[in-house]
């Protein structure tokens, strides 16, 4: 029996981002990056593991991390 890792899948709402970067230093895969818009974004989607710590500390709500089915 072989067990996969699950994956998970960062939206970042760009409307609501005002790119404070709290997220990008909270992430402990690194999958956050600022980008030349100034907005977070998920640079290495496939690394994140699903910790929930940038929606945590996302002041504007602007994060949501889900399982990919």
């Amino acid at each position: 029996m072989v067990f996969l890792a699950k994956q998970f899948e960062v939206i970042i709402n760009k409307l609501w981002c005002k790119g404070c970067g709290l997220c990008v230093g909270v992430c402990p895969k690194k999958v956050l990056e600022i980008s030349s818009h100034v907005k977070s974004e998920a640079a290495r989607q496939d690394d994140c593991i699903g910790c929930h710590q940038c929606d945590n500390i996302c002041p504007d709500f602007a994060i949501t991390v889900k399982e990919r089915g």
